[in-house]
């Protein structure tokens, strides 16, 4: 065999080694806002779980750049708030760490922002309302529903601490249910006479979005749809912050492995097409 293709032959083998050496190690995951409800789950979570490596937590107020260049993740999960979220996802990208981010109420520049960075860096990343499967599939046969009642109305229920309201997946439903309506809206009946504001609900796509928060709930929602005669309620309860964990996992070996940018977890689900 000659020189040169005894040196190809030696630089295929490197290769292959290099990439299943990429393959089976297990996957460096950060998470920002660890010591919070979900974060904090998330957190136990990845220390026991295969093929993940728990490289560790920031809080409020650390310095990200320092964590993110020590610690050296590939895939950076934030739970945080709205008003520190983009920046860490833009930081983390920067550092060439795959953003799973499940911080709600992010406004819609701050996303597109994000799937902008991620394409410029070339790695995958996530942005979603909810990661627990049952509230995606929840959302999902609601819009299937849309088409065949006149009315609709989403009821979302959270703990007392909850920071934004209506909850983003209350607001990803009731958008996603108007879109299946195409150019035959809703039907939003308004009180004629409202002695006390704002009973109604708020308004989205003439969807009526109601947010309770109260202790004891985590995160629960409802849709009810009317039709003369009848009613449809398709409900999801959340049990507890565990529920986001198969999710979250979900997403992180998904925008590791490609340089693909979600915006919820239908299309990890198999649910992009339903």
């Amino acid at each position: 065999m000659g020189a040169i293709a005894v040196a190809a032959t030696a630089a295929a083998a490197a290769g292959r080694d290099a990439n299943q050496t990429e393959m089976t190690e297990p996957i460096r995951v950060a998470v920002a806002g660890h010591r919070g409800k979900v974060g904090s789950v998330l957190a136990a979570a990845f220390q026991n779980e295969a093929g993940i490596e728990y490289v560790g937590g920031l809080g409020g107020g650390e310095d990200l750049a320092a964590f993110l260049h020590e610690r050296r993740p590939r895939a950076f999960v934030d739970f945080t708030r709205p008003s520190e979220a983009v920046h860490n996802a833009l930081a983390a990208i920067a550092a060439g760490a795959s953003p799973i981010v499940g911080t709600t109420g992010i406004p819609a520049d701050g996303v597109d922002r994000i799937e902008t960075a991620c394409r410029s860096k070339g790695i995958g990343g996530i942005v979603a309302p909810n990661f627990a499967v049952g509230a995606v599939l929840m959302m999902r046969l609601a819009e299937i529903a849309a088409p065949h009642f006149e009315a609709a109305e989403v009821i979302e229920m959270h703990s007392a601490a909850k920071l934004d309201a209506p909850s983003g997946t209350a607001l990803a439903t009731a958008r996603r249910l108007a879109a299946k309506r195409g150019d035959k809206p809703f039907s939003h009946q308004k009180a004629e006479k409202e002695m006390l504001a704002g009973t109604r609900g708020g308004e989205e796509g003439k969807v009526a979005i109601h947010s309770i928060r109260l202790p004891g709930f985590v995160a629960d929602q409802e849709v009810i749809f009317g039709l003369p005669g009848q009613t449809l309620t398709i409900a999801h309860r959340t049990t507890s912050r565990e529920a986001y964990i198969p999710g979250v996992l979900l997403a992180i070996r998904a925008v590791t492995s490609s340089p693909r940018f979600y915006r919820g977890l239908d299309e990890l689900l198999g649910l992009g097409g339903v």
